[in-house]
């Protein structure tokens, strides 16, 4: 393998001039990687007066590459692909790591395929082979039902995507300097392949399940939309949010933005309460590093209580309101 490949990049996604949770969660497992290897980590960053640049080096980089130009401003595939696969090519690192988001899963493909190498998609674990060196990269396979690891040691760098949430967040360290370069990289017309007219953005008023500290999360056994009402109650009275299970979304029960599973969102919340959630490997895959995890469901051997810390075996619409109604009681107790 060509020893010129050294380093692991990251690149750092911004919406809205603001740098995203899943770059700073990358940022962490490059630099325990990058610790492995005995080498640096660069965060590459593409945008236009983006803000809080230097907080990137509290979150685990050594080095930050800044393209600042406002023709990067708003993510374009194109641009966003020129600058960089520029960058791989001069910089050569030895792994490139990007968020599987919407714009990670544009973008990861494309400079893979320009700088030819492969790249592994929707990551759960990363770890070096303490042997060889190489990146072993894990990912759920066939549906799930198996986790596949993958390699590649023919080609540089290695790449992945990881999803929001799989990786956790390091303590920054404010007192690390950010040593900032500039990358400059002109953008032609030519370079455009579309124009954006309008940028609408979507509001919404709930809570984002993965920054909830108590879940209440609904599966297909439920049973029904009237069902979940019961779900919103409970969650009220714990402090929480509604979450569901993929079943539930695809029945058209609950919206995607609150699915869990591989499929879904990876979340880690203080309290998990998986209410007719059966515990397919899917869904566990997003819920299982909760802190605590309680588990309602009729069938005794379902898997989602080998996962639990507390099991409760019964029936939901009974189970349910018993729990709203004593912790009603506790808080009036405790008013008292």
């Amino acid at each position: 393998m060509d020893k010129a490949y050294k380093g692991v990049h990251v690149f750092i996604e911004q919406n809205d001039r603001k740098i995203q949770n899943v770059s700073l969660e990358l940022l962490g497992k490059a630099r325990e990687l990058a610790d492995t290897l005995q080498q640096q980590v660069t965060a590459v960053l593409v945008g236009y007066e983006i803000e809080e640049v230097e907080k990137l080096a509290a979150y685990g980089a050594d080095k930050i590459l800044y393209a600042n130009d406002e023709a990067l401003d708003l993510y374009m595939t194109e641009p966003y692909t020129k600058v960089l696969t520029q960058i791989v090519n001069d910089e050569k690192p030895e792994i490139v790591l990007f968020g599987a988001t919407a714009i990670g899963r544009d973008l990861a493909p494309r400079i893979a395929g320009r700088v030819h190498t492969g790249l592994t998609a929707d990551c759960t674990s990363l770890e070096i082979n303490e042997e060889n060196g190489d990146l072993m990269m894990t990912r759920p396979a066939f549906g799930g039902n198996l986790m596949a690891t993958i390699i590649c040691p023919d080609h540089r760098p290695q790449m992945a995507t990881v999803r929001p949430g799989v990786m956790q967040k390091i303590k920054p360290d404010e007192s690390k300097p950010a040593v900032i370069e500039s990358v400059n990289i002109t953008i032609e017309e030519s370079d455009k392949t579309y124009e954006i007219l309008e940028v609408v953005k979507e509001v919404s008023e709930k809570m984002d399940i993965q920054e909830a500290h108590v879940l209440v999360s609904g599966g297909r056994g439920v049973g029904c939309t009237e069902n979940f009402e019961q779900l919103e109650v409970l969650a009220h009275e714990l402090g929480g949010i509604v979450s569901s299970s993929r079943a539930a979304v695809d029945i058209g029960w609950m919206p995607k933005e609150v699915q869990v599973g591989q499929t879904g969102k990876t979340v880690r919340p203080d309290l998990y309460v998986a209410c007719g959630i059966s515990g397919a490997i899917q869904h566990l895959a997003g819920m299982e590093e909760s802190k605590f995890i309680v588990a309602i469901n009729k069938d005794e051997t379902a898997p989602i209580f080998e996962a639990a810390d507390i099991g409760i075996v019964g029936d939901l619409t009974k189970v349910i309101p018993a729990l709203i109604e004593e912790l009603k009681l506790a808080k009036a107790e405790k008013n008292q």
